[in-house]
């Protein structure tokens, strides 16, 4: 197929354009380089255009043919959709739905979108099924629920085969350690954990230590890149005959703040300073993922299970690219 990858040159989007044309899809990126890369964008094919710009995803989707679009252009800094929640509603939702519209005009009915855990907001118990309560608590969650909903409303009219996956936390580094994150504001855990570990930051902030957890501190879902795009891959082979696919994306194993910080020591051989700080407000004790939807309706599997293995190769993508891209 051919591909339009929105976002295409952000970390989760050049990994998934990579691992299209290695399964003989043909992917065309389409970003703006708000955030992302051009040089992780690689051998694909580049259109420099932005969401908002309606004519041009027209001319690009009738012109380069495109059988479906996978939407990895979001923003996706939570504390900012608090500080900016309408620049967030613009992008994440008005954004989509322009690029909805240019689907619907040109005929292309398949949209694999990229949601999130945080459609849930705080959740009611966990392991988080597909089927619980969704609760957004910001207006970053907010904005993946709402274009879901629009996303199913659209897949009622028969113009629309759509997969929402919602992703728990994308990390480590893909494509034999050469496409890893490069954010040029960075908030993920272990990415600052591994500049604390190449003596790139003074110290790890920990925020909050009396969480009612084993260590006392938070507990997420890590899920390896690679395996996020497989998913990926998977869904949009089930939308030639599926009208809706919603799945969690995970590896239904929850890693504390205090084990990030303790495997990414013991893989890189480096001590860091360590610094305790009050709990960030809205931040859940523990954030894991049933993905049994996901494995039993698409036979995924993950391949990279192990902390270690998923920090092993973050740490070797930072030392290989240690400006990043450069760019």
């Amino acid at each position: 197929m051919r591909v339009l990858v929105c976002g295409g040159a952000g970390y989760i989007g050049s990994n998934m354009t990579a691992m299209l044309a290695g399964a003989g899809h043909e992917p065309i990126v389409y970003d703006n380089l708000s955030s992302g890369h051009r040089k992780a964008v690689k051998d694909a094919e580049f259109v420099r255009g932005d969401l908002a710009d309606f004519d041009l995803l027209v001319k690009v989707l009738k012109e380069k043919k495109i059988d479906a679009v996978m939407h990895f252009a979001a923003f996706i800094e939570v504390g900012e959709s608090v500080k900016e929640p309408l620049k967030f509603y613009h992008n994440n939702f008005c954004n989509t739905r322009n690029l909805l519209a240019a689907m619907e005009k040109c005929g292309v009915g398949r949209f694999v979108f990229s949601s999130s855990a945080a459609v849930y907001g705080v959740p009611e118990k966990t392991p988080i099924t597909e089927e619980q309560v969704k609760n957004p608590i910001n207006p970053y969650g907010e904005g993946k629920w709402i274009v879901e909903r629009m996303c199913h409303f659209q897949s009622l009219t028969g113009r629309l085969n759509y997969a929402a996956l919602r992703y728990f936390n994308a990390c480590g580094a893909g494509q034999n350690c050469t496409l890893g994150e490069d954010h040029r504001s960075e908030s993920h855990l272990i990415p600052l954990v591994i500049a604390a570990a190449m003596g790139k930051r003074k110290d790890v902030k920990l925020f909050g230590a009396d969480y009612p957890t084993a260590d006392g501190t938070c507990v997420r879902d890590y899920i390896h890149i690679e395996d996020l795009c497989s998913a990926h891959l998977l869904a949009l082979g089930k939308l030639q005959s599926q009208s809706e696919l919603v799945c969690n994306l995970g590896n239904g194993k929850g890693y504390s703040v205090r084990q990030i910080i303790e495997t990414v020591k013991k893989v890189s051989g480096k001590d860091f300073k360590v610094t305790e700080a009050a709990r960030r407000q809205g931040d859940p004790p523990i954030l894991t993922a049933d993905a049994t939807r996901a494995i039993n309706e698409l036979g995924w599997k993950v391949k990279f299970p192990q902390l270690e293995k998923i920090v092993e190769t973050a740490w070797n993508w930072h030392n290989k690219y240690p400006d990043g891209y450069g760019d």
